[in-house]
């Protein structure tokens, strides 16, 4: 993504999916990969999540953690509003992936598996 995208048109929103895509966040082996989009210049956050997650958690959630990480980002708290939001996430992302609740499902034993996605920030 070049950064005269961000001075175009394009909503933060188009900017995260297109982002989204050109990062293979899909290629996981359960489509639960999530991508949170900080657009701090305008304290605008995005977050876009596979099908996998983003339908047992919901439009609603994902708006909830992104509005609370907005509030923070409004008094100038970024790395409080950051590190809510990755807990958040962290929490959809246990209560539908955890390893209990695979055994659950499954009636079967299952090893956890390695993080499929880089949890490393990238900053554009």
């Amino acid at each position: 993504m070049h950064p005269f995208e961000i001075l175009s048109k394009k909503s933060p929103r188009v900017r995260a999916i297109e982002l989204f895509s050109h990062l293979n966040i899909w290629e996981t082996e359960r489509n639960n990969g999530v991508l949170i989009y900080l657009l701090l210049a305008d304290r605008d956050v995005e977050i876009v999540a596979d099908r996998g997650i983003d339908k047992p958690i919901g439009y609603d959630r994902w708006d909830v953690i992104c509005h609370g990480i907005e509030v923070l980002f409004r008094r100038g708290e970024f790395e409080a509003g950051v590190l809510q939001g990755i807990a958040e996430v962290n929490k959809a992302l246990e209560a539908h992936f955890s390893v209990k609740s695979i055994k659950n499902k499954r009636k079967r034993s299952v090893q956890r598996k390695k993080n499929e996605l880089p949890d490393k920030p990238l900053i554009l």
